[in-house]
């Protein structure tokens, strides 16, 4: 027995319960011997991987069973290639009769009519399941393009609105939680170091949030403490922007149900869906500091060093790694000389103080320059915008030419298929159809138009952030001591070069990332 989502629309004619009382009617009446059910519910059938069916598979081919009875074809399976090998090779092998009722399908009797139309059967139980596949992504498709939200479950923070296109609205209690999420991560903690913090604070991951609301356990729920991946996932995802991204995977065909990913090129996407939860300066500061180069290790007492995963050493290329020396404070090797030893490079060793000590004295050094000379500081942050505001547009705009390009085609696509139907080339029912698919997607089309076209003006008036940018290097300037928030918001990273024999310079370089110009330090009298 078997019984997949799109059966259940047929009624009750498909559901589990009928099927047993046929088949064990039919049991009863030809004085057969039950050894066993096997179903599966919620099912496709062109999934053979099933749960029910691997059993029965399993009990044919040890000899437990010797005839199979089912109601008709498609409840064995909707794929015409893996049905007739069963059929025809395999259960013959082990001496089994298959029995399909409402087909007229026995093996024990090959010159029958109803196994003359099996193959023939097969391949429409197939279609049927491909015809099935293509309306269902039709559907989905043209809610997709109107900005419904399709799928089964909200990101954390969100729950599902009441509107019709079930637009996410802000679950304030876990909203607090993914704020501080991201304020942790500005302020330079890892996504390990953040999820036990949660969990050392007893708060509800998202599966145990969401059973607590809805008394529901998932069958997938786990560990009530929160793990890095679900933290990491949450500081990536766009949706805490208010932005709707859909059709970001889908199935390899209706008969291989593997999942794979969609390119981004190709996933639907609406800004300013819903409410946002982050404003989105935060969220790109923190798409900032998962690009760079410093991802930052914890140490023995879960402590991230400010400068953790910034230093690199000036001849190898790899990072320093740092580690507690006895005896000693807290030192920066090489990784390489760490790992291989002395023959492939040498220690570059620094002390945390004495790096942390240059680092902040540069620094300052800057940003002292930074605050006797206003306008220039101004005039660099206004540079840095002005390129970055024009790559948005010429993206923008690219993306609102193509959007136009689309509405002129599916106008004329209306069009044409009003003037087959007059013609009599085209019935009025497929007419129908056709223009009601084509007018939602230019309607969805329209509104990203829209969308975008605001966005420009939104642009336009917004201010430069120029007084914003300064308030942050000021800030940096009364800092005592070096910590991890600025090294992430200033440093891109730090090469470490080794100290040559006798009284030679040791160079280390600094590249920023925020401040106007740069640095290179050049350490004349630093021993460890």
């Amino acid at each position: 027995m078997r019984l997949s989502r799109d059966d259940e629309k047929v009624g009750e004619s498909m559901s589990i319960e009928n099927q047993r009382a046929i088949l064990l009617k039919f049991v009863c009446e030809n004085g057969g011997t039950l050894v066993d059910e096997y179903a599966d519910d919620g099912w496709s059938g062109t999934d053979f991987d099933r749960p029910g069916i691997r059993r029965l598979l399993d009990d044919a081919k040890s000899g437990r069973v010797d005839t199979i009875v089912v109601k008709d074809l498609s409840r064995f399976g909707r794929n015409y290639i893996q049905v007739g090998q069963y059929i025809d090779y395999i259960f013959p092998a082990y001496g089994i009769r298959f029995i399909a009722l409402a087909d007229n399908v026995d093996t024990a009797d090959r010159s029958s009519a109803g196994m003359d139309m099996m193959p023939i059967m097969n391949v429409f139980n197939e279609w049927h399941a491909a015809s099935t596949s293509k309306k269902i992504r039709a559907v989905l498709d043209a809610n997709w393009r109107r900005g419904k939200y399709t799928n089964w479950a909200y990101p954390y923070g969100y729950r599902a609105g009441t509107d019709e296109n079930r637009t996410a609205v802000i679950d304030e209690e876990a909203a607090e939680v993914v704020r501080r999420i991201y304020d942790m991560r500005l302020q330079g903690r890892s996504a390990r170091a953040i999820a036990r913090t949660l969990t050392d604070e007893g708060i509800p991951n998202p599966a145990s949030h969401y059973t607590r609301l809805d008394g529901k356990k998932s069958a997938r729920c786990g560990t009530p403490y929160w793990s890095p991946k679900t933290v990491s996932d949450i500081l990536g995802d766009s949706t805490y922007i208010g932005t709707l991204t859909q059709h970001r995977t889908t199935r390899f065909s209706y008969k291989n149900h593997r999942v794979i990913n969609v390119p981004e090129s190709e996933q639907i996407v609406r800004e300013n869906a819903h409410e946002p939860i982050v404003d989105r300066d935060v969220w790109e500061g923190v798409q900032a500091i998962g690009r760079g180069v410093s991802r930052g290790r914890a140490d023995k007492k879960n402590k991230i060093h400010p400068l953790s995963g910034f230093l690199v050493c000036a001849d190898c290329g790899k990072k320093l790694k740092g580690k507690s020396v006895k005896g000693k404070s807290y030192m920066y090797c090489c990784r390489t000389y760490v790992d291989l030893g002395k023959k492939y490079c040498t220690s570059h060793s620094i002390t945390e103080r004495q790096i942390e000590s240059i680092v902040l004295q540069d620094i300052r050094s800057a940003l002292n320059g930074a605050e006797a000379d206003h306008k220039k500081v101004e005039e660099h942050f206004l540079r840095g915008k002005a390129r970055r505001d024009e790559q948005n547009r010429i993206s923008a705009e690219k993306k609102l030419r193509a959007l136009k390009g689309r509405l002129a085609e599916l106008e004329h696509l209306v069009q044409s298929a009003f003037e087959e139907k007059v013609l009599g080339d085209l019935p009025e029912d497929i007419c129908k159809n056709l223009c009601e698919k084509y007018q939602a997607e230019a309607e969805s089309v329209r509104r990203q138009i829209c969308e975008l076209e605001k966005n420009f003006t939104v642009r336009e008036t917004e201010g430069d952030g120029a007084e914003e940018y300064i308030a942050k290097l000021r800030y940096c300037l009364k800092c005592e001591e070096l910590t991890r928030e600025m090294c992430l918001n200033l440093i891109e990273f730090i090469t470490v070069g080794e100290r040559p024999e006798g009284d030679g310079a040791r160079q280390i370089h600094i590249y920023y990332k925020l401040m106007p110009g740069g640095s290179t330090f050049v350490e004349n009298d630093c021993r460890p």
